[in-house]
């Protein structure tokens, strides 16, 4: 089991935020970085949303990075960390522009990033970005088609309704081969058959801890199962947020559990399939005494489930 590190001041959700977090600055988060590093988490991922409607802030918050953007900071701050997406939104932004940040991510971090995608839910964010909310799985289809070839191919060359290319030339390739690994974020049957088509990871939301060794059967038995399928991350903490990130009550979800409760729940996401987690932020009174309990986990946590 491999334990991301839990960043503080990421997101503002009612489900998980507390109050100290949001005096957490930029400056702040770059150290905690390199100290996440030192101890030896393994990835810092980074939610995203681009605007969020007033109508949604009571729940999901008004603060979100773009994730390329902090995976890039994040990346060019450290040396060893991986650095991954939780996740980003693939229809929201040109493939081509994507391809191209993942790509000089990976080139200058030598090969040090993951990259989680999804398809989105908030459909008044769509809207503002002229985004059309119901094609979104057709164009995370078409846009992870032409990413991977323009990774891949020495001539890319991709014809869809969305992004068409051909007689172009396309550097710097990924530093990783044969490309960057590609997650999906997601429950849905059409998210695992995408999953099953063009990833190497799986990052459910919604799904019951209990629910995923089922759940990467179907992936794996898919006809045009890639055969690639080798991680599935699932934080202790996401129990606790529900959709359209409602607050949900789950006592095997909350943060400050015990030494032997964090091993014991690790091990058994192990036994479900799950190769990432991470370990939930408690109630704590300020961001050094987050120092500390990252340390702790560290030393107490991190060599009981590896």
């Amino acid at each position: 089991m491999k334990l991301g590190f839990a960043m503080p001041h990421m997101l503002r959700l009612k489900a998980t935020m507390q109050s100290w977090e949001s005096e957490v600055t930029g400056a702040d988060q770059t150290r905690l970085a390199k100290w996440a590093e030192k101890l030896g988490y393994e990835m810092i991922a980074v939610p995203e949303h681009h605007i969020i409607p007033r109508s949604h802030i009571d729940l999901s918050g008004p603060f979100y990075f773009n994730a390329y953007t902090a995976m890039a900071y994040i990346a060019g701050a450290t040396e060893t960390v991986r650095v991954n997406s939780c996740i980003a939104i693939l229809p929201a932004q040109n493939p081509i522009v994507t391809a191209k940040a993942l790509s000089t991510m990976d080139w200058l971090s030598s090969g040090r990033v993951t990259i989680t995608f999804a398809v989105g839910w908030l459909e008044e964010e769509f809207a503002l970005l002229g985004v059309p909310f119901h094609e979104r799985g057709a164009m995370a289809e078409e846009y992870i088609q032409a990413i991977i070839a323009l990774w891949t191919q020495e001539s890319p060359e991709f014809e869809g309704k969305y992004v068409s290319f051909r007689d172009v030339a396309f550097e710097p390739k990924p530093v990783q081969k044969p490309h960057l690994p590609v997650w999906f974020g997601g429950d849905a049957d059409p998210v695992l058959k995408r999953v099953a088509r063009y990833a190497q990871g799986w990052w459910p939301f919604l799904t019951k801890p209990d629910q995923i060794p089922a759940r990467i059967d179907f992936i794996r038995s898919q006809p045009d199962y890639n055969g690639q399928l080798a991680d599935v991350y699932y934080g202790m903490s996401t129990a606790r947020v529900g959709e359209g990130h409602a607050v949900i009550d789950d006592p095997t979800a909350r943060p400050g559990q015990t030494k032997q409760e964090i091993i014991d729940r690790l091990g058994w996401f192990q036994t479900l399939g799950v190769t990432w987690s991470s370990v939930p932020i408690p109630d704590l009174p300020s961001i050094q005494a987050y120092y500390d309990y990252t340390q702790w986990v560290a030393e107490e946590i991190m060599p009981a489930v590896k």
